[in-house]
């Protein structure tokens, strides 16, 4: 795995070498030792783990994924994966198979807002091959729909993973394949959900008014008060903001406020597919900043304050450096084209956007170039950086 991502970024052993003693401060690791890591001949101790994700730019937690993944199954995955092959060929599929595949998509939407998106959907796609298998084995009508609605919520993580990564044509396909298994599973919110991705890549695209038509009609499909309802309705206020529409867009920044006013935090705050009351504050930031509302950047602030900080529970990095770019758009508007820069930068440097999110760093530095900002070339540099790495 070392060698793997070291021929990614083009190092030779002597430079990594290098780049550990620099980052570290300790000369110890040498070319040799690398080479026996490698070799698999030694593996490097959890002290230098650490110098080796940030040698790569990664964090620790993404690091231990992808060694994970390439990595021979534990015991317990294998005794797992040996029970799910047993009942497959056994034609049945039982209430615990049907439960674990349940979990699954909890424990993958919720680690995707703290997951690089080329880590999870190997993952993703390992549990989409096992309901494959499962879909021609013998089950109950209650069993053959749960377990659609369980691929559903696969093909729609997929999807947006897929989405995340610019893969296009692979998350389209995913998606259908989403929309049409929540149509036979006869799941409404997840019906919603699906039009509500369409819409965000609707906006990534700049089809603002596309947007706003799926962000309606998947508010047509979703359950009223449902969390596809309020993210669907959350997506039309970002849309119109875009489309500078500033009186509708207000309107949805108040539907959403009533929406969110009686929820509860729900007890997996990060699940990508739970509405937690929290978000709205980010939403209306963005939906502000959008709408170029001078109020959107003293919100901005106190919300990366939230994000980054450990006493707001664990950093939310990849919705920290999101909000970066729209702190810079706000800064931008505010006349601050210095201290926009150096923020987008820093969200750049970051090492945490994804490549769908790429387009709203490259509107921060049209604007930074068309106002002569110094720093605008170093700003352009670590973003053509960024999208080489990408």
């Amino acid at each position: 795995m070392i060698a793997q991502l070291r021929a990614e970024r083009g190092l030779s052993q002597a430079q990594l070498a290098e780049t550990l003693a620099r980052v570290s401060g300790n000369p110890a690791v040498t070319r040799n030792e690398i080479s026996r890591w490698e070799q698999g001949k030694r593996r490097p101790r959890r002290y230098w783990l650490q110098w080796i994700a940030l040698a790569f730019g990664m964090s620790l937690a993404d690091l231990d994924d992808l060694v994970k993944l390439a990595s021979p199954v534990s015991d317990e995955d294998e005794a797992e994966a040996l029970e799910l092959r047993a009942r497959v060929a056994a034609s049945d599929v039982g209430a615990i198979t049907l439960l674990r595949l349940e979990g699954a998509v909890d424990d993958l939407a919720t680690a995707y807002p703290t997951t690089a998106p080329d880590l999870l959907l190997p993952r993703v796609k390992r549990h989409l091959s096992y309901i494959g298998k499962l879909l021609d084995a013998r089950m109950t009508l209650d069993e053959h729909r749960r377990l659609l609605t369980t691929g559903a919520w696969l093909s729609l993580l997929a999807a947006t993973c897929s989405f995340d990564l610019d893969q296009r044509k692979a998350s389209a396909a995913r998606l259908k394949t989403a929309a049409s298994l929540a149509e036979h599973g006869e799941h409404p919110e997840l019906s919603g959900w699906c039009l509500e991705t369409e819409a965000w890549q609707a906006v990534t695209d700049g089809d603002y008014r596309k947007a706003v038509k799926l962000s309606q009609a998947a508010q047509a499909v979703a359950p009223q008060g449902s969390s596809a309802f309020i993210q669907a309705t959350a997506q039309e206020g970002r849309a119109q903001a875009r489309l500078g529409h500033s009186r509708e867009t207000l309107k949805v920044v108040s539907r959403v406020e009533q929406l969110v006013s009686p929820l509860k935090v729900p007890d997996r705050p990060e699940h990508h597919y739970r509405y937690d009351p929290s978000k709205s504050s980010a939403y209306i930031a963005t939906t502000l900043s959008w709408l170029g509302d001078p109020e959107a950047e003293p919100l901005l602030r106190q919300l990366l304050r939230e994000l980054e900080s450990p006493s707001y529970g664990v950093p939310r990095l990849r919705r920290a450096a999101s909000a970066r770019l729209d702190l810079s758009l706000a800064l931008l508007a505010a006349g601050k084209p210095d201290e926009a820069t150096g923020e987008t930068l820093e969200a750049i440097n970051s090492g945490r956007l994804v490549p769908s999110n790429f387009w709203r760093a490259k509107e921060v530095i049209k604007a930074v170039d068309a106002g002569g900002v110094p720093e605008a070339r170093d700003l352009r540099d670590a973003y053509e950086a960024l999208q080489s790495s990408a």
